[in-house]
């Protein structure tokens, strides 16, 4: 299954939200019950500093909510970085990446 490719526009210095609904095969929401949830962004693919996103799940809706605080983005140059985003599940372990992208970091004056 090939995994969904959702560009983001960050802009530095500010509160980032985005959520994605995870589903199952037949459309309906996928039960994250047990699951745990990690994304990070990087420059490049294989660089070896990242930024993570604080994530957040709403089980029964299928829900991933991926946030960053003011203060990460602010760190954050602008330009162009990949981000991704993987649920594991608990009791099986297995990882499953369920968005990525690029990410757009744009400058802010006002910071």
């Amino acid at each position: 299954m090939a995994v969904p490719a959702v560009n983001i526009t960050i802009e530095q210095g500010t509160d980032f939200e985005n959520v994605y609904t995870v589903t199952n095969p037949n459309g309906t929401p996928l039960d994250l019950t047990g699951y745990t949830a990690d994304a990070k962004i990087r420059k490049y693919p294989s660089s070896t500093t990242s930024s993570s996103f604080g994530v957040g799940i709403i089980t029964a809706a299928g829900q991933v909510i991926v946030s960053m605080a003011n203060t990460v983005s602010g760190a954050l140059s602008p330009g162009r970085y990949y981000y991704d985003v993987i649920i594991t599940s608990s009791g099986s372990g297995k990882k499953t990446k369920i968005i990525d992208g690029m990410a757009l970091v744009t400058p802010s004056v006002s910071i």
